[in-house]
């Protein structure tokens, strides 16, 4: 009996040898590294990378997701990849290109479908979360032979999906309950939306319009009402500035009945009240917005900028209504991200190859992590959150 005990031990030592150690998905990031193809996995408690991954090909503009559970993400590539990463393993389950040229995705409610945007061919393509098999494709034809850009795709409740057609200015609502029939509705929404997101009850999709002022809305609830203008004289009749980059509204800001968006081309965050979907004020900052990011709490707002103020970072006390500290944390702070609870955030810093750990209630940097020209930066507690 003692030596079969002993076989076993070591079989069982041997085998454990190669299991990656244990540890809970719901303290865990993915950092895109953008030049290089890899992505870095690290704890977000012990602050610290476990796992480097390469072989992802064009991460010029990923962006990531997550199954139900945290253990896998799902990365979408530039050049129309998609791959589904074991966070836990820390490896590459499986790859493939799907498009020519992709601008991120989106997983279904119930967790099974996860959707790829593309601008080439326009449209979206639904894939198996478990296997990537591909399940339906809907062409972004708004008129005979003509295909547009796909942006702002987000998910909402019932398995639908929700998209802006740059070219045709329209948004879109796929409801994929039959994954392999997915039914569609169009909606007229303005001029070339440029990006969208699903407010946190998931009842409105916002779009942004880049070639007028105002933003798009749709009523989730009751779509057959169409999508109405907000903001609409947001900008008019001013000396619009060159827009350097594009602001970002997925990491819109909702604090005290009140949501914070980037103005686009202006050095302000505008101020509306989601009660009414009016504006009721306007936030000086140091550049034009990119991201306007709030902490979980909703306390604070912090916003990074375009080129050339993109090593610079505001941060906005909601309740006093005006920027409180001004940072210059690193070069190229591309991205941030809140950990769950909002002690600390994250900070790519492109140029600096790094990633800048801040504790935010004293604005003092805590950490830091090592990464090859990092941008985006994704935890998992994304995997709970309606339009991430």
């Amino acid at each position: 009996m003692r030596i079969l005990f002993s076989v076993l031990l070591v079989a069982f030592l041997g085998a454990c040898a190669g299991t990656p150690p244990l540890r809970g998905t719901g303290d865990l990031a993915l950092i895109i590294e953008r030049a290089s193809g890899h992505v870095t996995l690290a704890n977000t408690s012990s602050r610290q990378p476990y796992a480097r991954i390469g072989g992802l090909g064009d991460l010029s503009h990923a962006s990531a997701v997550y199954s139900r559970d945290g253990r896998y993400a799902y990365v979408f590539g530039r050049d129309g990849g998609l791959s589904k990463i074991d966070m836990l393993a820390g490896r590459v389950v499986k790859r493939i290109i799907q498009s020519g040229n992709a601008i991120g995705g989106s997983i279904s409610q119930d967790g099974r479908i996860v959707v790829a945007q593309n601008y080439k061919p326009g449209g979206i393509k639904a894939f198996d979360a478990e296997t990537l098999e591909l399940l339906a494709e809907v062409p972004a034809e708004y008129a005979p032979g003509q295909f547009s850009k796909v942006v702002g795709l987000a998910d909402s409740p019932g398995n639908k999906f929700v998209y802006a057609l740059f070219d045709a200015g329209e948004i879109w609502v796929s409801d994929f309950s039959d994954p392999r029939r997915p039914v569609t509705q169009r909606f007229p929404a303005g001029q070339n939306p440029y990006d969208g997101l699903v407010t946190p009850d998931g009842r409105h999709f916002l779009a942004g319009l880049f070639g007028e002022d105002g933003v798009a809305m749709l009523d989730l609830w009751q779509p057959q009402q169409g999508a109405r203008k907000i903001l609409e004289k947001y900008g008019r009749g001013e000396e619009k500035l060159p827009v350097f980059k594009m602001p970002h509204l997925r990491g819109w800001s909702v604090a005290q009945g009140k949501a914070y968006l980037p103005a686009i081309g202006r050095h302000e965050v505008l101020v509306v009240d989601v009660a009414t979907w009016q504006e009721v004020g306007r936030i000086p900052v140091r550049g034009q917005p990119v991201f306007v990011m709030a902490r979980p709490d909703g306390r604070q707002v912090w916003v990074n900028f375009a080129f050339p103020d993109y090593g610079k970072v505001d941060v906005i006390d909601t309740l006093k209504g005006e920027v409180v500290s001004q940072l210059a944390p690193g070069k190229g702070i591309l991205h941030m991200e809140f950990t769950p609870r909002g002690e600390n955030v994250w900070l790519s810093a492109r140029d600096d190859h790094k990633i800048l750990i801040y504790h935010t209630e004293n604005l003092t940097q805590i950490g830091e992590i090592t990464a090859d020209a990092p941008s985006g930066i994704f935890f998992s507690s994304r995997a709970q959150r309606i339009g991430f």
